[in-house]
C-alpha cells in the first residue's frame, strides 16, 4: 500500500515539475513583428543554357526594418539562386544591425514564387545585445519587377522572429 502512494507522489511531483518548468522555457520565448523593405544594390546572373530562362546568380541586398515596439534596423544580405524564369530555390544570409551596434545574423533556404516568398529562417548569431541568441524567423513577402536601371527586385513585407536569450 505505501509503494504505491508513494508511486502516485512521484509521478505527482514529476507531472507538476514538468509543467513549471516546460512553462518556464515557454515564457522564456519572445518574439519581435516586423515590416521590411528591400532592394538589390548588386546583382550578377548567369545564364545556364540548359533549358530557356535558367540563371544561377547572386543579388547583394539591403533592407530597412521597422518593429512594433518602434525599434529600427538596416540589413546587408547576400542571396545566391538557381532560377528558371524568376521561379526556383535561393538561399540568403542576412545580418541585421540595430542603431546601437546590435547584429541578428540569420540564414534563409527556400524557393521564390516569382512574386512572392514565403520564408522560414534560422538564427545564427547576435551580438550587443542579441549575444547567445537562438531561434527562427519566419515573413511573407511580394517582389515588384525591376525598373529600368534597378539592378533587381524590390520586395516588402513583414514577419515574427521567436527567439530566446541567455539568462544574464
Amino acid at each position: 500500500m505505501a509503494t504505491k502512494k508513494s508511486m502516485w507522489v512521484l509521478i505527482g511531483i514529476l507531472m507538476a515539475s514538468a509543467w513549471v518548468f516546460g512553462s518556464t522555457v515557454q515564457s522564456g520565448a519572445e518574439t519581435m513583428n516586423y515590416k521590411f523593405y528591400t532592394y538589390v544594390t548588386k546583382s550578377e546572373n548567369v545564364p545556364v543554357g540548359d533549358v530557356d530562362g535558367h540563371t544561377v546568380g547572386l543579388d547583394v541586398r539591403k533592407s530597412f526594418y521597422v518593429f512594433e515596439n518602434g525599434e529600427v534596423a538596416t540589413s546587408n544580405s547576400v542571396v545566391t539562386m538557381d532560377f528558371i524564369k524568376n521561379s526556383g530555390p535561393f538561399m540568403q544570409y542576412l545580418t541585421l544591425t540595430f542603431p546601437d551596434g546590435s547584429t541578428i545574423a540569420y540564414k534563409t533556404q527556400g524557393t521564390f514564387g516569382g512574386a512572392a516568398a514565403d520564408l522560414k529562417s534560422e538564427i545564427l548569431k547576435g551580438t550587443g545585445r542579441f549575444e547567445g541568441i537562438k531561434g527562427t524567423v519566419s515573413a511573407k513577402g511580394k517582389y515588384l519587377p525591376p525598373e529600368k536601371g534597378e539592378p533587381g527586385m524590390k520586395g516588402y513585407g513583414e514577419g515574427t522572429m521567436t527567439y530566446t536569450l541567455p539568462s544574464k
